[in-house]
Formats: C-alpha cells, sequence, structure tokens
C-alpha cells in the first residue's frame, strides 16, 4: 500500500485491507497463484483425455489387473501418474502459498513487488515450507481425534504458522509455536477468516464447477462428451482456486502483522528499520504445550 498505515485493526478493518489489497493488486496475486496452477491443469487435462488417471480407479481390483495382458502396464503408468500429480500439487501449492505471503509482506510495508520477484523468493525454502505445513497437518488432525472443535481451534491457533516461518525464517516446529504465541486469545478471529474463505470457495465452485458435472450426468453413456464435461470441470476447479486461494493467504498475512502490531509493537520497529527485511519477534518463543 502507498500509504502505510500499521496499526491495531478490528477483526472488519483486517478484512477490508484483505479486499482492499486483492482487489488492487489483482493480476499480481492472480498470476502468483495461476502459473502453478496451470501445471495441475495441464496434469488433470492430460489424464482425463489419454484415460491414465483411469487406472488408479481400479486398484481395488488388483487381481483383475494382473490377469490382464497388457493391464498391469497401465495400472504402472497411473500409479507413477498419481505420484507425478501429488509431487506438482504440493509444489504448486507451496510456491502459491509463499509467494503469496512474499507479495502481501512487500505490499503491506509500503513497497513494491512483482510475480517473478514473488515467486523467487520461494527458492530454498520449498523444503522449509512443506515441513510447516506437514506439521501443521499432523496437530489439526491429532486434534480431531478429540473430535471436530479441538481441530478447528488447533487450526486456528496456527493460521499464521506459515507467515512466521517465511517472513521470520524459522523452521518448521519453532513456526507451529511462534503462531500459538501470535494467536493467544485471538482465535476467534481467525475463526472468521476461515469461515468466509471456505464459503467463498465451495461458492465459486458450485459456480464455476458444478455445472459441468452435472453434464457429466446427462452424457453419461457419451464417453467423449463426458471427458469435454470433465475437463471443463477441472478448468472450472482450477479458476475457482486461483480467484479465491489468495484471500486466505492475504487475510492470514495481513492477521500476523495486526497480531504483531498488537502485540509486540511492530510499527515501532518497522519505523526504526524500514529499508530491511521485517524484524523478528521476541526470544525465546514458547511451545505449543507451555
Amino acid at each position: 500500500m502507498a500509504d502505510l498505515d500499521l496499526r491495531p485493526l478490528s477483526l472488519g478493518e483486517i478484512l477490508d485491507r484483505t479486499f482492499t489489497l486483492y482487489r488492487r493488486n489483482f493480476w499480481l496475486f492472480a498470476g502468483i497463484t495461476g502459473i502453478p496452477n496451470l501445471l495441475i491443469l495441464a496434469l488433470n487435462l492430460f489424464q482425463t483425455f489419454t484415460g491414465t488417471g483411469g487406472a488408479v480407479r481400479r486398484l481395488p481390483a488388483p487381481v483383475q489387473q494382473f490377469q490382464a495382458g497388457g493391464s498391469s502396464g497401465l495400472l504402472g503408468l497411473g500409479i507413477i501418474g498419481a505420484l507425478v500429480g501429488i509431487v506438482i500439487y504440493l509444489v504448486v501449492y507451496l510456491f502459491a502459498q509463499g509467494g503469496t505471503v512474499y507479495a502481501v509482506s512487500e505490499l503491506y510495508l509500503g513497497r513494491t513487488t512483482t510475480i517473478g520477484a514473488s515467486l523467487s523468493r520461494m527458492r530454498g525454502q520449498v523444503g522449509n515450507l512443506f515441513g510447516v505445513s506437514f506439521l501443521n497437518g499432523l496437530a489439526v488432525l491429532g486434534a480431531m481425534i478429540f473430535l471436530i472443535i479441538p481441530g478447528i481451534y488447533v487450526a486456528c491457533r496456527l493460521i499464521t504458522c506459515i507467515p512466521a516461518a517465511l517472513l521470520e525464517d524459522l523452521g518448521p516446529s519453532t513456526s507451529l509455536s511462534r503462531s500459538f504465541e501470535l494467536t493467544k486469545d485471538n482465535a476467534g478471529r481467525a475463526f472468521v477468516i476461515y469461515l468466509l474463505y471456505f464459503i467463498m470457495l465451495y461458492a465459486a465452485i458450485l459456480l464455476l464447477m458444478s455445472p459441468f458435472l452435472f453434464m457429466v450426468g446427462i452424457a453419461a453413456k457419451d464417453p467423449g462428451m463426458v471427458r469435454v464435461w470433465l475437463a471443463l470441470a477441472q478448468v472450472g476447479n482450477v479458476l475457482a482456486a486461483i480467484l479465491v486461494s489468495p484471500f486466505l493467504t492475504i487475510a492470514t498475512a495481513v492477521f500476523y502483522y495486526d497480531l504483531r502490531v498488537r502485540k509486540e509493537a511492530f510499527d515501532l520497529q518497522f519505523m526504526m528499520n524500514p529499508g530491511g527485511n521485517a524484524p523478528t519477534g521476541t526470544a525465546g518463543v514458547p511451545t505449543m504445550l507451555s
């Protein structure tokens, strides 16, 4: 933002600032999210029109697969395709999230950035960010064992772990502890951010993907048209992700900075060092169990 305004924000102001950042820099955030997601779309379309994804769906009947003459090769191709898809998805997810966080940080602190500059800052960060996301998922799933509400609570407390990891150069476990420290007494605001994101996401999927899935059912007897409608559904799914996903990451980064302004006087720290990177938080970050 051209006018730097670092101060404690209400929840409404956090959401307003999120939408303002997104609207004013729409092509920047759409590009950061869209360029990596094109890899996922290309892979999905390839599997749809070549039928390589079908082998994975036939895995529950392995005996029949191996009895057929050349079906074992198709099965292997399907497994390889699934593994490649998982790797591509992870890389896309990490680059899109990390690039968006870096872009928000630059804009929020009154600087300028580009799609290439934001994505290039993810070099050397993919492994660390994967560790953060993996531990975050384990923590939420572990809490889900004690019913859904504890899982939602832990997810809300860990909402800022990715900005903390990238902007403070923290390791996976320290990032989770850092987020747990920052979001103390603020889980309710994080919950509203998540709730609004999922409402927007499912609305976009309903609008951009569901009509094509409906047509798949109508054209069930025509394999050629089924593939066409499936391809269009995948295009709609990726488009929904490109349009909506930046909202959550932008809101998370804005929320992260707001918590630091509230609890650590980040605004004063930044005023003392406006040309440097975001100052790190206080030393001695406690663990989540402390």
